[in-house]
């Protein structure tokens, strides 16, 4: 048996490829607790220092397995928030973790999928790429696991009402006009340009890239630019404390590459 969440990790990258393309990657509870528990284990894994999300077969991700869930009615509130919390919390840990994560989307990114889109880093789509927020063409509200919270801060407001109060599905080439999609192309140059990605990326140093994500992740939140400024200093003062910032700046005296020991 295939497992449903295939991991691939070599030379700091890290490849998560979710593998039930019979049903579109649909999450059903087994691959939500694959993804959940690996990416909470990411925190403090200093060998793993960027991820790629990929989707087996026709599509990213469809969403939640309506197939395997059991009606809201027979578990209950308490059961029904387990639930959520088990799938919401996916979400989360994508981005508590250190790492960047370059999430490549074909097909169908719906629901859960969208979600997991959104909570990535970078998104690369394929021209057949579509993204809707699936919950509320089935009786639930537009709002859930963090993409009210993301999409408006990525494309504004109206934006996001339009999508988020309707269902509509946004296309590729919609997506990458809003900024959503850093770049649209086949399949095959999307997986060489997400390990590209990665590879400039790794040429930079442990520290430096972690904290990057984190004052990214918390400058979207901050209450002013003096908050945002004040983060930075701290963070580029810290880095200069590292033998990496000193073989850094020595490497690009010498005009050579770096060679970061990660201290």
């Amino acid at each position: 048996m295939q497992d449903i969440l295939d991991i691939q990790e070599s030379g700091g990258i890290a490849r998560l490829t979710l593998n039930r393309p019979q049903r579109l990657n649909a999450l059903n509870p087994a691959l939500a607790s694959a993804l959940r528990e690996y990416f909470q284990g990411l925190y403090r894994r200093h060998e793993v220092r960027v991820v790629i999300l990929l989707g087996a077969g026709a599509s990213f991700c469809a969403g939640l397995d309506l197939k395997e869930q059991r009606p809201g009615s027979e578990l209950g509130t308490v059961g029904m928030m387990a639930v959520q919390q088990s799938i919401r919390d996916i979400m989360l840990a994508m981005r508590r973790c250190p790492q960047p994560i370059i999430s490549v989307i074909q097909g169908a990114a719906s629901g859960g999928g969208f979600a997991l889109a959104l909570a990535s880093d970078i998104r690369l789509g394929t021209p057949d790429a579509r993204m809707n927020a699936s919950f509320i063409r089935v009786g639930l509200t537009g709002c859930d696991m963090g993409v009210s919270y993301f999409l408006p801060r990525m494309v504004g407001s109206s934006v996001a009402a339009e999508y988020l109060l309707t269902g509509r599905f946004m296309d590729a080439q919609r997506a990458y006009g809003l900024g959503l999609f850093s770049r649209v192309a086949p399949l095959d140059e999307l997986q060489g340009e997400a390990q590209a990605l990665a590879g400039d990326m790794l040429r930079t140093t442990p520290l430096g890239l972690r904290l990057t994500k984190e004052a990214l992740g918390h400058s979207i939140d901050a209450a002013s630019l003096d908050a945002v400024v004040a983060m930075e200093d701290r963070q580029q003062v810290l880095c200069t404390q590292s033998d990496d910032f000193r073989e850094g700046m020595q490497a690009f005296l010498e005009k050579r590459p770096p060679r970061y020991s990660g201290t």
